[in-house]
């Protein structure tokens, strides 16, 4: 249960800090304005709150398996909101940050 717990607070501060990011590229590149660089702003403060209530107390080792959430996350998140297509070799980068991901947090530790 408690890797269910952290992997759904992966995806949790994975939404918060790309679609946050996200928001504020709108707000400023695509001149959406003020508002959505504001909501942009709330959101990537939600991602440091989330960040905060996973289940391991190792503040470097709960942002370096994040990294690997976040590489995966952004090519998604690009695929859905903005159409783009990955390649073949996003997507076996994106595998390989993952794989890393399971290493870090979830390895059996003596």
């Amino acid at each position: 249960m408690t890797i269910l717990r952290s992997l759904a607070l992966f995806v949790l501060a994975a939404l918060a800090e790309i679609g946050g990011a996200w928001l504020v590229w709108q707000g400023v590149r695509e001149q959406r304005g003020l508002l959505w660089v504001g909501a942009g702003f709330v959101a990537l403060g939600l991602y440091g709150l989330v960040a905060t209530l996973q289940p391991d107390a190792n503040f470097g080792r709960i942002l370096a398996a994040y990294g690997g959430v976040f590489v995966a996350g952004s090519l998604a998140w690009g695929m859905v909101v903005d159409g783009f297509r990955p390649d073949r070799w996003d997507i076996v980068g994106a595998l390989v940050c993952l794989a890393g991901v399971l290493v870090i947090m979830y390895a059996p530790r003596a």
